[in-house]
């Protein structure tokens, strides 16, 4: 489902080209949960933007769901974006004008990919999924961190997205609201979407598959999380 061979992406600096990346290669399978550990800096939030299209490498390789990256012109890329990655993010970004059923909607509406009548009740199946419908109406303003991490992964799920990109998830989130947050994403490897998560934790074992760290924009380790 993702293949990165070779990736490099260096930045403009004042002082010179900062690498940000340098030689990365990772695979994830669909149904495979991956978490991508390091230290600010790394390079961790640099590669879920190339995995996402939202930056472009400097060289090497990127297939994604059945493209590469690499190759697609910019123009086409926010429309291969919204129906085949789903982006969750650490402060959530959901509108906060639309109750939290548009907002899993808004997905839908922008790629057109769900008949105008199915929309709404595809958002309440997918909050049902996440243990939020009684929530539906509600701005998100009412709802706690946790329940609103909740309805930014139904959003992600809107348009049935093969790829979960997850940038810090739990960020903000308690212990115990976390936890149940690793869980949804290793649910959703194991319904076969490839998942992948930037995170600084490291104790994942009984959620994720793999932990890949990086260390000054290389991959220092690919290890299998021990159950």
């Amino acid at each position: 489902m993702i293949r990165v061979h070779d990736l490099a992406k260096t930045y403009p600096m004042p002082g010179g080209e900062f690498p940000a990346l340098t030689g990365v290669d990772i695979s994830v399978e669909a149904g495979e949960f991956v978490a991508v550990v390091g230290r600010s800096g790394s390079g961790k939030t640099t590669l879920l933007n190339l995995l996402a299209g939202i930056d472009r490498p400097t060289a090497g390789q990127i297939r994604v769901a059945g493209i590469a990256l690499h190759e697609v012109p910019e123009a086409r890329l926010a429309a291969w974006r919204g129906r085949a990655v789903g982006l969750v993010f650490q402060f959530f970004q959901l509108l906060p004008t639309l109750t939290v059923a548009e907002n899993v909607m808004l997905p839908m509406d922008f790629c057109g990919t769900v008949p105008a009548r199915r929309r709404r009740p595809l958002a309440l199946e997918l909050l049902s999924r996440v243990g939020i419908a009684d929530h539906a109406d509600k701005v998100p303003a009412g709802l706690s961190g946790g329940q609103q991490q909740r309805a930014a992964i139904a959003r992600a799920l809107a348009n049935d997205p093969p790829v979960i990109l997850a940038d810090e998830p739990t960020g903000n989130l308690d212990s115990s609201t976390a936890e149940a947050v690793l869980g949804l994403f290793r649910d959703l490897a194991r319904a076969g979407k490839a998942v992948v998560m930037v995170t600084h934790e490291r104790d994942l074992s009984g959620y994720a598959d793999r932990l890949v760290t990086l260390v000054d924009g290389r991959v220092a380790e690919d290890v299998a999380v021990s159950a």
